[in-house]
């Protein structure tokens, strides 16, 4: 079963890519973990990349699409696979159906997680991580019982620099732009399904797996 998990910054696509990739028994494929293995292990296309990052590049969709082709060819892919917060764009998603089309793998199903943008700026901003044993919190859903630290290490709760207002808001006007085009092109496939992303974890995880079959 082949995979695209789609969602805006903060609606716990990584969390629910994890535990679809348990599940399923299928690996979770982050574009940012491949393009440093890909760095690290000095692939043709890894030092591609290379190049672009030192040179303060953008690392274009091309290689992008390169590092994920390699990536498909190793055996823990024959099962099937969840790519986790890639295409983003419509070129993107072009650019990847070729590639996929030249290895004979299809996309069984395209999964957007739809939030509403308001509740999902107050639970980034209100978010807080331990610094010593990555416990999460919540100002809201989930307050430790001593503010800024942790319930569990008596660790000091930090939170990330770009979970502030202006930050997430601008991340998520980037994405609303970036995505609208990229849903349409996917409907058309006729493998896109949206799932309420607002509802309990359990529930998203529900819904997602009940898309999946």
């Amino acid at each position: 079963m082949n995979l695209i998990l789609m969602g805006p910054p903060g609606a716990g696509k990584g969390t629910q890519a994890r535990r679809i990739a348990e599940r399923y028994a299928i690996p979770q494929l982050s574009t940012g973990d491949m393009l440093r293995a890909a760095v690290k292990a000095g692939s043709p296309v890894g030092l591609q990349a290379k190049a672009a990052m030192e040179s303060g590049a953008l690392v274009t969709d091309d290689i992008v699409v390169g590092i994920i082709a390699d990536r498909l060819k190793e055996a823990d892919c024959a099962k099937g696979f969840i790519l986790d917060g890639f295409p983003r764009t419509v070129p993107q998603a072009a650019a990847l159906d070729k590639v996929l089309a030249g290895m004979s793998i299809a996309i069984d199903h395209v999964v957007d997680m739809e939030v509403d943008s308001e509740a999902l700026v107050a639970r980034i901003t209100g978010r807080s991580t331990c610094s010593k044993c990555g416990e999460g919190y919540h100002a809201v859903s989930k307050k430790p019982s001593v503010a800024g630290v942790c319930d569990k290490c008596g660790g000091e709760l930090t939170q990330r620099a770009d979970d502030n207002e202006a930050t997430v808001r601008n991340r998520l006007k980037v994405y609303n732009e970036q995505t609208a085009p990229l849903i349409d092109y996917y409907k058309k496939s006729g493998n896109f399904k949206a799932v309420d992303g607002m509802a309990e974890m359990n529930q998203v995880f529900d819904s997602i797996c009940a898309v999946l079959g």
